[in-house]
Protein backbone atom coordinates (compact mmCIF):
# COMPACT_ATOMS: atom_id res chain seq x y z
CA UNK A 1 0.00 0.00 0.00
CA UNK A 2 1.36 3.50 -1.07
CA UNK A 3 1.26 6.60 1.13
CA UNK A 4 -1.38 8.39 -0.81
CA UNK A 5 -3.71 4.79 -0.52
CA UNK A 6 -2.73 4.41 3.30
CA UNK A 7 -3.77 8.08 4.15
CA UNK A 8 -7.04 7.62 2.28
CA UNK A 9 -7.84 3.94 4.01
CA UNK A 10 -7.05 5.53 7.64
CA UNK A 11 -7.20 9.09 7.68
CA UNK A 12 -10.12 9.41 9.55
CA UNK A 13 -8.90 6.99 12.42
CA UNK A 14 -7.89 10.02 14.41
CA UNK A 15 -11.07 12.45 14.08
CA UNK A 16 -10.47 14.56 11.19
CA UNK A 17 -6.58 14.58 11.68
CA UNK A 18 -5.41 12.49 8.60
CA UNK A 19 -1.54 13.88 9.48
CA UNK A 20 -1.70 11.48 12.56
CA UNK A 21 -1.73 8.72 9.36
CA UNK A 22 0.59 10.72 7.04
CA UNK A 23 3.27 10.41 10.06
CA UNK A 24 2.39 6.75 10.83
CA UNK A 25 2.66 5.53 6.96
CA UNK A 26 5.96 3.49 6.55
CA UNK A 27 6.23 0.80 3.10
CA UNK A 28 7.50 -1.90 5.95
CA UNK A 29 4.94 -1.05 8.22
CA UNK A 30 2.83 -3.85 8.65
CA UNK A 31 -1.15 -4.06 8.26
CA UNK A 32 -2.40 -5.09 11.49
CA UNK A 33 -4.23 -3.20 13.40
CA UNK A 34 -1.86 -3.21 16.47
CA UNK A 35 0.79 -2.45 14.25
CA UNK A 36 -0.84 0.56 12.88
CA UNK A 37 -2.58 1.84 15.99
CA UNK A 38 1.32 1.91 17.69
CA UNK A 39 2.78 3.78 14.64
CA UNK A 40 0.07 6.09 14.81
CA UNK A 41 0.01 6.48 18.31
CA UNK A 42 3.74 7.54 18.47
CA UNK A 43 2.63 10.24 15.78
CA UNK A 44 -0.22 11.31 18.29
CA UNK A 45 2.25 11.43 21.37
CA UNK A 46 5.18 12.97 19.70
CA UNK A 47 2.86 15.75 18.13
CA UNK A 48 3.13 19.39 19.72
CA UNK A 49 0.82 20.04 22.68
CA UNK A 50 -1.48 22.10 20.38
CA UNK A 51 -1.40 19.67 17.52
CA UNK A 52 -3.04 17.28 20.10
CA UNK A 53 -5.50 19.61 21.23
CA UNK A 54 -6.48 20.35 17.97
CA UNK A 55 -7.20 16.40 17.58
CA UNK A 56 -9.36 16.60 20.64
CA UNK A 57 -11.17 19.36 19.54
CA UNK A 58 -11.83 18.04 16.14
CA UNK A 59 -14.15 15.10 18.02
CA UNK A 60 -17.97 16.14 18.22
CA UNK A 61 -19.78 16.38 21.76
CA UNK A 62 -21.40 13.46 23.16
CA UNK A 63 -25.68 13.46 21.92
CA UNK A 64 -24.25 17.11 21.19
CA UNK A 65 -25.87 19.26 17.94
CA UNK A 66 -24.00 17.73 15.50
CA UNK A 67 -25.36 14.35 16.49
CA UNK A 68 -28.85 16.17 16.40
CA UNK A 69 -27.85 17.75 13.23
CA UNK A 70 -26.82 14.32 11.35
CA UNK A 71 -23.05 15.96 11.09
CA UNK A 72 -21.25 13.08 12.54
CA UNK A 73 -18.71 11.15 10.79
CA UNK A 74 -19.99 7.76 10.09
CA UNK A 75 -17.45 6.51 12.92
CA UNK A 76 -19.03 8.41 15.53
CA UNK A 77 -22.34 8.10 14.36
CA UNK A 78 -22.04 4.63 14.18
CA UNK A 79 -20.35 4.93 18.28
CA UNK A 80 -22.90 6.91 19.47
CA UNK A 81 -25.72 4.93 18.51
CA UNK A 82 -24.35 1.86 19.88
CA UNK A 83 -24.14 3.56 23.12
CA UNK A 84 -27.50 4.59 22.58
CA UNK A 85 -26.64 8.48 22.73
CA UNK A 86 -29.27 8.39 19.84
CA UNK A 87 -32.39 7.63 22.60
CA UNK A 88 -31.91 9.91 25.26
CA UNK A 89 -35.08 10.90 27.47
CA UNK A 90 -35.26 14.65 27.21
CA UNK A 91 -33.98 14.68 30.44
CA UNK A 92 -30.76 12.92 29.84
CA UNK A 93 -30.13 15.02 26.75
CA UNK A 94 -30.44 18.14 28.85
CA UNK A 95 -27.70 16.90 31.27
CA UNK A 96 -25.83 16.14 28.18
CA UNK A 97 -26.23 19.36 26.66
CA UNK A 98 -25.25 20.98 30.18
CA UNK A 99 -22.28 18.88 31.14
CA UNK A 100 -20.97 19.57 27.19
CA UNK A 101 -21.21 23.29 27.80
CA UNK A 102 -19.61 23.21 31.20
CA UNK A 103 -16.72 20.67 29.86
CA UNK A 104 -15.66 22.51 27.02
CA UNK A 105 -15.99 25.89 29.33
CA UNK A 106 -13.24 24.12 31.36
CA UNK A 107 -11.20 21.96 29.37
CA UNK A 108 -11.32 23.99 26.08
CA UNK A 109 -12.24 20.68 24.02
CA UNK A 110 -14.97 18.51 24.13
CA UNK A 111 -15.71 15.31 26.69
CA UNK A 112 -14.39 12.18 24.76
CA UNK A 113 -14.85 8.30 26.10
CA UNK A 114 -14.39 5.27 23.78
CA UNK A 115 -18.19 4.54 23.80
CA UNK A 116 -18.07 1.24 22.87
CA UNK A 117 -19.30 -1.32 25.35
CA UNK A 118 -20.84 1.33 27.62
CA UNK A 119 -23.80 2.33 28.04
CA UNK A 120 -25.45 6.17 28.36
CA UNK A 121 -25.64 5.42 31.73
CA UNK A 122 -22.11 4.35 31.88
CA UNK A 123 -20.96 7.31 29.99
CA UNK A 124 -22.53 10.27 31.90
CA UNK A 125 -21.39 8.69 35.29
CA UNK A 126 -17.75 9.17 33.67
CA UNK A 127 -19.03 12.76 32.06
CA UNK A 128 -19.72 13.64 36.07
CA UNK A 129 -16.69 12.10 37.54
CA UNK A 130 -14.17 13.55 34.87
CA UNK A 131 -15.19 16.95 34.67
CA UNK A 132 -13.90 17.33 38.31
CA UNK A 133 -10.50 16.32 37.00
CA UNK A 134 -7.42 18.87 36.65
CA UNK A 135 -6.57 20.36 33.43
CA UNK A 136 -3.84 18.70 32.93
CA UNK A 137 -4.78 15.40 34.34
CA UNK A 138 -8.16 15.46 31.68
CA UNK A 139 -5.79 16.47 29.26
CA UNK A 140 -4.16 12.95 29.22
CA UNK A 141 -7.37 11.28 29.61
CA UNK A 142 -9.08 12.70 26.80
CA UNK A 143 -5.76 11.71 24.46
CA UNK A 144 -5.83 8.12 25.86
CA UNK A 145 -9.30 8.10 25.01
CA UNK A 146 -8.92 9.13 21.11
CA UNK A 147 -5.65 6.48 21.20
CA UNK A 148 -8.45 3.55 22.36
CA UNK A 149 -11.28 5.06 20.11
CA UNK A 150 -8.76 4.63 17.16
CA UNK A 151 -7.64 1.17 18.23
CA UNK A 152 -11.28 0.53 18.03
CA UNK A 153 -11.66 1.72 14.52
CA UNK A 154 -8.58 0.11 13.38
CA UNK A 155 -9.67 -3.32 14.55
CA UNK A 156 -12.74 -2.71 12.51
CA UNK A 157 -10.71 -2.01 9.42
CA UNK A 158 -7.57 -4.45 9.68
CA UNK A 159 -7.01 -7.87 10.96
CA UNK A 160 -4.85 -8.50 14.80
CA UNK A 161 -2.38 -10.42 12.90
CA UNK A 162 -0.48 -10.13 9.12
CA UNK A 163 -2.12 -11.69 6.59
Amino acid sequence: MDGQSFVARFGGVFEHSPWVAEGAYGPDLPLTAPAVHAAMCAVFRAATREERLAVLRAHPDLAGKLAVSGGLTEESRAEQAGAGLDRLTPEEFARFTALNAAYVETFGFPFIIAVKGLDRHAILAAFEARIGNGAEEEFETASAEVEKIARLRLEGLLPGDAR
